[in-house]
């Protein structure tokens, strides 16, 4: 039974794996078509819609790099596994959109400031293409998007390109109709705020787990009441949590117990490790115990201070 539920799940992983595949070349041909559309109808929202859907064909590889990579088991070398690889690929990715998106927003100042007329009819068909190939590319990913958290953001991305398409659509039929040709370096103005909306959280995010900072919703205080309270802990100190990857969150601590035998401090190491796991979701602890307390017992200590202390002892 139990294999059958396992190969069940690669399946599905899969099948999610050639849905974002066939997401990606879709988000790849919309943005090319959007692009080369907007040059020859001299309209900026067009390029800004076709850049919006170019930071979805980014994640999306994103997302389809950490399905592959993130299977790949920890070497010697990188012990933590290469989980961590998608986060340097979302801040490329986000810095390559912040360029073009603030060069767009360059060129739409122009475009405002002295409107140029623009080809209504070409624009709705163009931007329609767009708009297709994203309700398309959402229907794809629906499914998935109900079980795995990357598929979600994928889908919703789709759809929120799938609306800025529509207005892009709206704007090429009140062209037809008035020559309101400053609407376009607005609208344009409004999808960069977009952008750079969407990329800030995820540039701070990324950031974040690179200087291992505590993990969004972890109350270290918390950590040390709910531990200190164990029958047969004194305290905790020298303690860090940090995440290795997104949705891994690892913790170092020291604990100091009375002296005792080994196999007494195996069982209370049990009970850490399962509060830590179901009231903190930490599901990579390493414990240190100790019958005498170093480092003054503070419970956050300095790294640079303990080795300019052994340096001073050498």
């Amino acid at each position: 039974m139990s294999t059958h539920n396992h190969s069940n799940h690669d399946n599905t992983e899969a099948s999610w794996g050639k849905r974002l595949v066939g997401s990606m070349v879709i988000n790849l041909i919309i943005p090319v078509v959007q692009i080369y559309g907007g040059i020859i109808a001299g309209s900026m929202a067009l390029i800004s819609d076709a850049l919006h859907n170019l930071s979805d064909f980014i994640s999306l590889i994103i997302n389809y790099a950490a399905l592959v990579i993130g299977k790949r088991s920890p070497t010697h070398k990188h012990t933590f596994g290469f989980k961590r690889v998608e986060i340097f690929a979302t801040l490329i990715s986000v810095a390559l959109l912040y360029g073009a998106a603030f060069y767009i927003a360059f060129e739409a100042w122009h475009r405002f400031r002295e409107p140029q007329p623009i080809a209504g009819q070409f624009v709705i068909w163009v931007a329609l293409f767009g708009f297709t190939g994203n309700i398309i590319s959402a229907l794809m990913l629906h499914a998935g998007s109900k079980e795995n958290l990357n598929m979600k953001s994928a889908f919703l991305h789709m759809l929120t390109d799938a609306f800025t398409s529509l207005g892009v659509v709206a704007l090429g039929i009140v062209w037809l109709f008035r020559p309101w040709y400053w609407l376009d370096p607005l609208f344009s103005w409004i999808i960069v705020a977009m952008i750079l909306y969407s990329g800030w959280g995820l540039l701070k995010d990324s950031i974040l787990i690179l200087m291992n900072a505590t993990p969004h919703g972890i109350d270290l205080q918390e950590i040390q009441k709910e531990l200190e309270a164990i029958d047969g802990i004194k305290e905790i100190h020298d303690l860090h949590v940090w995440n290795p990857a997104a949705e891994s969150i690892a913790l170092a601590v020291h604990v100091t117990v009375p002296d005792q035998m080994l196999g007494k401090v195996d069982e209370l190491a049990q009970e850490v490790r399962s509060i830590l796991s179901q009231k903190f979701k930490i599901d990579h602890p390493t414990l240190q115990f100790e019958s005498s307390t170093c480092n003054g017992g503070q419970l956050l200590c300095a790294i640079a201070e303990n080795s300019h202390k052994h340096h001073h002892h050498d």
